[in-house]
């Protein structure tokens, strides 16, 4: 079992930037994917971008090149920094740990962040 928590959403003008945090309370290098996944108003929850435990990345194409993810192993906690955010970015980010035991995976997932881009 994990918990993650996640900061530092916030009010940000189109164009600027934020670093996104989910802190787990274990250690993150078995966990098999780690993710990003944000939730717009009547709108379903998507997958913004996520790591696996070997460090493989993958993004949403509507975040390619402006978002990055990462985590640090140490600190037991995965990074979303967002560039040149657009007024679409608008949603609660939420972090996601996919948990895999044997042939059974669990997925554990945070209270959210509000992001809101806005002039």
């Amino acid at each position: 079992q994990v918990q993650v928590v996640e900061s530092g959403g916030g009010l940000v003008q189109p164009g600027g930037s934020l670093r996104l945090s989910c802190a787990a309370s274990r250690s993150i290098s078995n966990i098999l994917v780690m993710g990003w996944y944000r939730q717009a108003p009547g709108k379903q929850r998507e997958v913004v971008a996520s790591i696996t435990s070997g460090d493989t990345t993958v993004y949403a194409d509507s975040v390619k090149g402006r978002f990055a993810i990462s985590r640090d192993i140490t600190k037991n906690t995965v990074y979303l920094q967002m560039d040149s955010l657009k007024p679409e970015d608008t949603a609660v980010y939420y972090c996601n740990a996919h948990v895999q035991v044997g042939v059974s995976g669990y997925d554990y997932w945070g209270q959210g962040t509000q992001v809101t881009v806005s002039s």
